[in-house]
């Protein structure tokens, strides 16, 4: 009479030590945890193939697949084999499924598709492309069987892009993506191409040639920071000027920055962000920190950096800023305070690829860990200084009228 085999306990199979040589902890029907001399728990069934051979399958790792999963891929495994099916022969078909699977997800496609035209666009291009994809797409469609994915699938991924206001990102992520699809269906992984039925999801984009809000043409960023500096009014209205590129912060908050918040010496400005009530730190690039300190004999003995020519115990308003450029001919569909967040937005992420959360944190943006918890005012403090300190001096370069392109001040740190 066979001896009887008590069915495995959690608890035994924790207490399990390896020792010199594989032993096997037997469970029923075939399963059984098989114990390595490095401490390895695996699971595995043994069968009879239909032609009578012996053999066996593999279930995992305990205890990454627990007793009672393992008992449940045992049971679907006897079921097959009741059936008629090989066991064998299923497993084989089922890791060829597996792999088919890998070759045909979406990031295996796109990586295909930029390999095959690495060769004919200059280096540039290509890494821009893929930056866009892994940063914006992978992570959520990337792992997706290409053919599988649908048009909504698609518009939620491009959605939060356009969420964080760089509609332009958007575009061109959606039009990567459609590049990507068509390249599918020319190799037989997809039957269509879903990004043709998002044409007319997104906003359009504005003029570049009109509107400086969305520039990212440093030729035409150019030409507004030298009209700035150009500027022959108020010597105080002219700083503000001059620092709302570098600092990009809400109009209202530089119209209201206040001496006692900046410190020279650590080059920071710390505020409290009106919008959401929360503290927050700019950090002070050699250029502001040059401008502030020749704004300082002329402001420094009062409260604020820019006071009202009325009083000075008030702000200067909104509209000095405003004016001033609508006095230099930009007009307010080319241009307005916020114009500076989203110019330093698109160009900071699509130009000089820089990490999104650092932006967005610039910007005093609500932006979580990976636990869904707020980052402080202080997260990422150096990145951020390097962060800004690297896009005053592009500003500066494409001041100086030259075609000036991303790859002189190299990749983001």
């Amino acid at each position: 009479m066979p001896k009887l085999v008590p069915p495995l306990t959690d608890v035994r199979i924790r207490n399990a030590k390896p020792k010199d040589k594989p032993y096997k902890l037997a469970d029923g029907g075939g399963l059984y945890l098989e114990i390595t001399p490095t401490g390895s728990k695996l699971w595995r069934m043994k069968f009879r193939r239909t032609n009578g051979k012996e053999s066996r399958l593999a279930f995992g790792t305990y205890p990454l697949v627990s007793l009672s999963e393992a008992r449940e891929k045992r049971d679907s495994a006897k079921k097959l084999a009741e059936s008629g099916i090989d066991l064998a022969s299923h497993r084989d078909s089922e890791k060829v499924a597996k792999a088919q699977r890998a070759v045909n997800t979406f990031e295996a496609v796109a990586r295909e598709w930029l390999a095959k035209n690495e060769d004919g666009w200059a280096a540039s291009h290509h890494d821009k492309i893929l930056g866009r994809l892994q940063n914006d797409v992978f992570p959520y469609i990337g792992s997706r069987e290409v053919g599988a994915i649908s048009a909504p699938d698609l518009l939620s991924v491009i959605q939060r892009i356009e969420k964080r206001g760089v509609l332009e990102t958007a575009h061109r992520a959606l039009a990567n993506c459609g590049q990507v699809f068509r390249y599918a269906v020319a190799t037989g992984r997809a039957e269509s191409d879903p990004s043709g039925a998002l044409r007319g999801a997104l906003p359009p984009l504005r003029d570049r040639r009109t509107h400086f809000a969305a520039i990212t043409d440093p030729a035409q960023v150019g030409q507004l920071l030298r009209a700035l500096d150009e500027y022959q009014g108020s010597p105080t209205v002219k700083a503000a000027l001059q620092l709302a590129p570098l600092v990009f912060v809400r109009p209202g908050e530089l119209r209201a920055a206040e001496w006692a918040h900046i410190d020279l010496d650590a080059a920071e400005w710390r505020y409290t962000v009106t919008k959401t009530n929360t503290p927050h730190i700019v950090p002070l690039c050699t250029q502001a920190v040059a401008i502030l300190t020749g704004l300082k004999p002329i402001t420094g003995h009062g409260r604020y950096l820019f006071p009202s020519p009325r009083s000075k115990d008030r702000p200067m308003s909104d509209n000095a800023v405003l004016s001033a450029l609508r006095r230099m001919g930009i007009e307010k569909d080319e241009m307005s305070g916020h114009g500076f967040r989203a110019m330093a937005r698109t160009i900071l992420d699509e130009v000089l690829g820089e990490r999104v959360d650092l932006i967005e944190h610039q910007l005093a943006h609500a932006v979580r860990d990976a636990n869904g918890r707020a980052y402080n005012r202080t997260s990422h403090l150096p990145e951020r200084k390097r962060m800004m300190q690297r896009w005053a001096d592009y500003l500066d370069a494409i001041k100086q009228g030259g075609n000036v392109v991303a790859a002189k001040f190299g990749k983001a740190a």
